[in-house]
């Protein structure tokens, strides 16, 4: 296996090495993935910075536009578990966190852990289940460990799910329930592929499929060191309070019958540093939140019957917040 973890970042380098790391490693990942997701960079982005957050992401858009080929290229891009989860109404809670077997020959119950037992999981048209079955996740996401018949089991690390849906407007589809959709840290649409994309993803995968001779350019091991630099990148006073200040914006918008819950204002913060990580720098600027604050908040949003009514959008309105409220003057300093 090639990796691109050549520079060390272990989390006692010095910052500059460390950054030089997360740039060897999501570079290398990035140059993977878009030999699959072609023509997306945007989106590719947002799979990485979800990853260094330690987040989960939220894939949503039509079928057939690459909601899987996102996940599982993310997935076999690293060298650690990946397991995925088809989402249908019939799929039951045990399924996926894992069930408690009775062994006839020892006499007791023995835990089969389920497919949440990876590094990378993906959640295949997670709104095809059940609320109940979609909720069995809310514990995994949340603290990373499962608790089955009063015993708790912790999860692996780096943890990521990545859920695809399809739009709620669709046959056969339940909407998220709002607890489960405000632990995505990140919302992210694939969209159509413009002509030029699209005719080369017909010569290079028509043929053949690209999944398949797709080879790990990083382990679980290069990945929890760089998440541990993403932790030291600094956000000045100033930044954490334009963060605050955004996110409390949400909640005093006539338009909103349900703004972002302060779990968002963490996921803002932790994915404005990977931001800055992916950027080369060692510190948060007000532009890194700016670039987020739509796929980080947008789908924690609930609009007004009037706001739908009007065809108004979560992100329109952040969008707006985003352009009215004041910006404070970028400082690395401040500890």
């Amino acid at each position: 296996m090639t990796t691109t973890s050549s520079r060390s970042g272990h989390p006692g380098a010095d910052p500059e090495t460390a950054l030089a790391a997360v740039a060897d490693l999501t570079a290398g990942i990035a140059a993977n993935m878009q030999r699959i997701i072609v023509g997306k960079p945007e989106v590719v982005r947002i799979a990485l910075v979800t990853l260094l957050a330690e987040g989960h992401l939220l894939v949503e858009d039509v079928p057939g536009v690459g909601k899987t080929s996102l996940a599982k290229a993310l997935g076999r891009s690293i060298d650690c578990s990946v397991s995925r989860v088809q989402f249908t109404p019939d799929l039951l809670p045990g399924d996926i966190t894992g069930t408690s077997i009775f062994n006839r020959q020892t006499g007791e119950f023995e835990f089969r852990p389920g497919p949440v037992f990876a590094n990378v999981v993906i959640a295949d048209e997670i709104n095809r289940a059940s609320p109940k079955t979609q909720s069995a996740l809310l514990e995994c996401m949340a603290e990373h460990q499962v608790t089955v018949d009063g015993r708790t089991y912790q999860l692996a690390s780096p943890f990521l799910v990545v859920a695809t849906q399809n739009p709620i407007e669709m046959d056969g589809t339940y909407p998220l329930p709002e607890a489960q959709r405000d632990r995505f840290t990140m919302r992210v649409s694939l969209g159509y592929p413009d002509p030029s994309a699209e005719l080369a993803m017909v010569d290079e995968h028509a043929a053949a499929e690209p999944l398949d001779t797709l080879r790990p350019v990083a382990d679980a091991r290069a990945v929890r060191s760089v998440i541990e630099a993403v932790r030291r990148i600094h956000v000045g006073p100033e930044v954490r309070q334009y963060c605050v200040d955004l996110v409390t914006s949400t909640r005093h918008q006539s338009e909103l019958r349900l703004g972002a819950s302060p779990r968002a204002t963490l996921h803002l913060v932790r994915a404005a540093r990977a931001q800055a990580a992916l950027a080369g720098r060692g510190f948060v600027v007000p532009d890194d939140v700016q670039a987020l604050a739509v796929p980080v908040l947008a789908h924690r949003l609930l609009l007004t019957p009037e706001a739908h009514a009007a065809r108004r959008s979560t992100a329109d309105l952040v969008h707006g917040l985003v352009g009215r409220l004041p910006v404070p003057a970028p400082s690395r300093s401040g500890g």
